[in-house]
């Protein structure tokens, strides 16, 4: 009894490490197929926009445009804000190489009073993976 199991776990660690190393093959395939692709690079013509004095209750959109300066395909993955009162809407189609693109940022001021900041934080798979951008505006409440 005590050779079946000694037999046993030779047997398994015998295929684990056939395993391991059949999936350590794969991923340097996949890495190396991932290089050979090119790397993009996500560059913003602006970074920040102020929108200026805007009345309380207005919604605001400013379009930040990109271009892919890499050599691979540009996915961005995420755009998240600082608060639900600011909402970017972007293309999700991989944007290739010397192409671009836009990222529109919809502010609504309802409920806000004076200056405000928001900050847009835009993942991607560009060589520097997270960018910030910046949206400000001075919202004023108007007497009727």
């Amino acid at each position: 009894m005590r050779k079946i199991i000694v037999i046993s776990l030779m047997l398994l660690a015998i295929i684990a490490s056939y395993c391991g190393s059949g999936t350590g093959k794969n991923s340097a395939n996949s890495a190396s197929k991932t290089n050979s692709t090119g790397t993009s690079e996500i560059i913003f013509r602006e970074y920040q926009h102020d929108f200026g004095k805007v009345a309380e209750g207005e919604k605001v959109s400013y379009i930040f445009a990109f271009d892919n300066k890499g050599t691979g395909n540009l996915i961005i993955s995420s755009a998240t804000t600082t608060c639900g009162c600011t909402v970017p809407k972007y293309d999700t189609k991989p944007i290739p190489p010397g192409a671009n693109g836009n990222l529109e940022v919809v502010f609504d001021t309802s409920g806000r009073n004076g200056m405000q900041t928001k900050t847009i934080t835009v993942k991607s798979n560009s060589s520097k993976p997270v960018v910030l951008l910046k949206i400000t505006a001075e919202v004023v409440t108007t007497n009727n």
